[in-house]
């Protein structure tokens, strides 16, 4: 009885985060304290099952960005970026993918869609574009880009935190080769679908040109000591290997000392407030949920069902794991997905599956990627198309479906190719 009622919470809630109706931090909180009324387990057993480390880690990076936006550096470089191309419609949109791809690499693309799609609008507006090519392009990009590094998408950052050999390199290594070819083919077929709609006014480029970038940037020493410290984490991020601490040790860090540098010039409580807490109480939520399943054994037999249908072969549950990955991630947020998955992938080693960073790699590849499906396939499409709407430029979602799931199979046969020939050619013999 109790594994029935635990399942049927985990589907009611996945449900309930899909349609969208509801806070989806209140859905989850709500179908985890729904757990422990019908006591699957106790409150001590829930908190255990929250990974702190993924909370602590995103908690950091959103006050470091929180600062660092005051400054306005965000907006003057979006700007700059575009005068850079004189306004050009098709340039325009290559200097978006490229400008939100990097940002969501090492800021996280939830948070960097969140700093430039209202920069993005306002200047599609003054150029008189159609914006959504502008904003496909933005939500391909962030996903895309977020897939090449431990905290550039919510499923890194919890596979990164699951797997104590993975560093921030070891994803820069393992993931960005594959991101940077589906980048450029991503890329060119947009340039291609959007060249013909995206026309060219002179008279409104050369009034965007006269606009002084210079006015949304605080030159202050607040600008100085919050790049300084952004770059200093980031540098940690990097250097994880060599000097032994731990990444969210690095991310808490760099925060405090940000908060210290600064408590002089800005309110802390201010700051405090722009962190989205939501996003991470959802997280809470999404832990205690999965926590259940594992609680009544759900997740053993899961695993035990990879293994039953792969046989064991590591190729084939690497590939199962890549696809179903990037097509569920494409119907539904990446993120409960992979907060299931990852006690899956835990369990396969304790069947006799030895080497299973292959399909840690596939997992991580399918949820970043498949996110770009629909327009709630990941939470940065989410924002996305939450900004677009309160700038009364909608984005349909079958429109946009359209566009997502051509790229979405696309990436995912460029992710199975590399895959294959990287990880698992010796297997295969």
């Amino acid at each position: 009885m109790t594994t029935l009622l635990t399942i049927i919470i985990f589907i009611i809630s996945y449900c309930l985060l899909m349609v969208e109706k509801w806070n989806r931090a209140t859905v989850a909180l709500t179908g985890g304290v729904l757990l422990l009324i019908c006591n699957v387990y106790e409150w001590e057993e829930a908190f255990g099952f929250i990974d702190w480390d993924t909370i602590a880690l995103l908690f950091s990076m959103m006050v470091l960005v929180s600062i660092t936006k005051k400054t306005g550096v965000f907006t003057y470089v979006a700007v700059r970026l575009a005068q850079l191309v004189n306004g050009r419609p098709i340039p325009l949109l290559v200097v978006t993918a490229l400008f939100t791809a990097v940002g969501s690499a090492f800021l996280d693309n939830v948070t960097t869609v969140l700093l430039f799609v209202p920069v993005l609008l306002s200047l599609v507006k003054q150029l008189q574009l159609p914006s959504f090519p502008y904003l496909v392009t933005a939500i391909f990009s962030s996903n895309i880009g977020g897939a090449a590094t431990l905290i550039g998408d919510p499923p890194n950052i919890m596979i990164g935190q699951a797997v104590d050999h993975f560093s921030f390199l070891s994803f820069l290594n393992n993931m960005g080769p594959v991101v940077v070819v589906v980048f450029g083919v991503t890329l060119l077929i947009l340039v291609l679908l959007f060249k013909n709609k995206l026309h060219y006014d002179e008279r409104l480029a050369q009034r965007f040109m006269k606009e002084d970038a210079n006015e949304y940037l605080e030159k202050s020493q607040l600008l100085i000591r919050s790049l300084s410290v952004l770059f200093l984490t980031i540098a940690g991020f990097m250097l994880h290997p060599f000097i032994h601490m731990d990444i969210t040790t690095i991310a808490v860090s760099g925060a405090l000392l940000l908060l210290f540098t600064t408590d002089h010039i800005l309110d802390v409580e201010e700051v405090f407030k722009e962190v989205e807490w939501v996003t991470l109480f959802f997280f809470m939520g999404l832990f205690m949920l999965v926590g259940g399943l594992q609680t009544v054994g759900l997740i053993d037999e899961l695993a035990r069902g990879m293994i039953w249908i792969s046989g064991g072969d590591l190729p084939f549950t690497s590939m199962m794991m890549l696809w179903s990955a990037g097509l569920i991630s494409g119907i539904v947020d990446n993120i409960p997905f992979v907060a299931a998955m990852i006690p899956v992938v835990q369990e396969l080693q304790g069947y006799g599956m030895m080497d299973v960073d292959p399909v840690w790699w596939s997992l991580a590849l399918g949820a970043c990627l498949g996110g770009n499906g629909t327009l709630i396939g990941a939470s940065a499409n989410v924002v996305v198309a939450g900004l677009a709407a309160s700038y009364k430029e909608p984005i349909p979602f079958i429109k946009f479906a359209v566009y997502g799931i051509p790229m979405l199979l696309l990436s995912l046969g460029i992710c199975t190719v590399y895959v294959l020939f990287r990880y698992l050619l010796p297997f295969l013999s």
